[in-house]
C-alpha cells in the first residue's frame, strides 16, 4: 500500500470527543435556527454529505470550512469550538449547582438575576415584544394590542426589509444568515432608540441569536405566544406561506424539532401565553390577562 493509500491513524479519545462535541453543536445550532442541512450547505458552500459527516463527529474540518459553517449559522466560530467549562472555577461550580435543576426553577432564578443586574420589569413595560414561531399570532395579536395601548406596532422583519431595501427572502440570498442577523440587530437597536412605547413582533429565530435576544429581554416585556406544532403549520399554510418548509416532505417533523430546540429559549420570556385551540379574541383576552398579572 502506497503512502497516499495509507489510512489515517485512529483518533485519540480526546480528539474524537472534540469532533463529536463539534458535530453536536453544529446540529443543535442548525436546528435552533430552523435550517435544513440542505439550506446550511447552500449558505456555507459546504456539501450536504460533508455536513452530515461533520454533525456525526466523523469529519475533521479545516479552519476555513469551520468558519464558513459558523458564518452560515450566524455565530462566532469560537462557539462551536469552546471547551467544556473547568469545573474548578467559580463559573464551573455554579454550573454544577444548576445542572439537573427543573426548568421552572432555572427560569425563576434567571428572572431574579435579571431583576438584580438588569432593568426591572416596570422599566420595560413600555415596550412589549411578542416572540414565537411563525403562525403563533404575533402580527394579529400585536396589532390589536398596539391599538388598545395607543402605541406603534412594529414588525421587526418588515423593518429589516425596509432597511435593506429588499424582501426578506432576498436578504438571505444576498447576505446569508450572518447578514440577516446584522440587519436584525441594527433594526432592533433603532426601534428601541426611537420608541419608548411600542409593540414589537419579532422574527421566530431571534431567540437563537444570544446578543440580540439579550437586548430584547433587557429592554422589553417579552411574551412567548405558544401553540402546538400542528397549529403553527396550519396557520402558516393558511397564510399561503410555507417558508422555510417549501419542498420538504418532512416539514412537520422539521417544525417539531425547531420548536423543541427553541422552547427553552422562548421560555426565557417574562410571560407565556398559550394560544392552542383558541380563536383570535380568546387569545387576545389571555394576552391582556398575562400582561396585567404579576410575573
Amino acid at each position: 500500500m502506497s503512502a497516499a493509500q495509507t489510512p489515517p491513524p485512529p483518533l485519540a479519545d480526546q480528539d474524537a470527543q472534540l469532533l463529536m462535541r463539534l458535530g453536536v453543536r453544529v446540529r443543535e445550532a442548525r436546528a435552533a435556527r430552523g435550517m435544513t442541512r440542505k439550506l446550511l450547505a447552500i449558505h456555507s458552500q459546504v456539501s450536504e454529505r460533508y455536513l452530515a459527516q461533520l454533525e456525526g463527529g466523523q469529519a475533521n474540518p479545516s479552519v476555513l470550512v469551520l468558519q464558513k459553517v459558523a458564518d452560515a449559522l450566524g455565530q462566532p466560530v469560537t462557539d462551536l469550538l469552546r471547551q467544556p467549562v473547568d469545573d474548578a472555577g467559580e463559573l464551573g461550580l455554579l454550573l454544577r449547582l444548576l445542572r439537573g435543576q427543573p426548568t421552572a426553577q432555572l427560569r425563576d432564578l434567571r428572572k431574579k438575576l435579571a431583576r438584580n443586574f438588569g432593568k426591572a420589569e416596570d422599566q420595560r413595560r413600555g415596550r412589549i415584544a411578542l416572540t414565537g414561531l411563525r403562525g403563533a399570532g404575533k402580527s394579529a395579536l400585536g396589532q390589536k394590542l398596539a391599538r388598545k395601548l395607543h402605541c406603534p406596532f412594529i414588525e421587526l422583519d418588515k423593518a429589516i426589509e425596509s432597511t435593506a431595501g429588499t424582501p426578506l427572502s432576498e436578504v438571505f440570498l444576498l447576505y446569508g444568515q450572518a447578514g440577516y442577523r446584522r440587519y436584525e440587530r441594527q433594526c432592533l437597536e433603532q426601534i428601541l432608540k426611537h420608541n419608548e412605547r411600542c409593540v414589537i413582533a419579532t422574527g421566530g429565530s431571534i431567540v437563537t441569536e444570544p446578543a440580540t435576544y439579550d437586548l430584547l429581554l433587557s429592554s422589553c416585556l417579552c411574551v412567548w405566544l405558544k401553540a402546538a406544532p400542528e397549529e403553527h403549520m396550519a396557520r402558516v399554510v393558511a397564510q399561503g406561506d410555507t417558508r422555510p418548509m417549501a419542498g420538504n416532505a418532512a416539514a412537520m417533523e422539521d417544525l417539531k424539532r425547531i420548536l423543541e430546540a427553541r422552547a427553552p429559549l422562548y421560555a426565557q420570556a417574562d410571560r407565556t401565553v398559550e394560544t392552542a385551540g383558541l380563536a383570535l379574541e380568546e387569545s387576545f383576552d389571555r394576552l391582556l390577562e398575562a400582561l396585567t398579572s404579576s410575573a
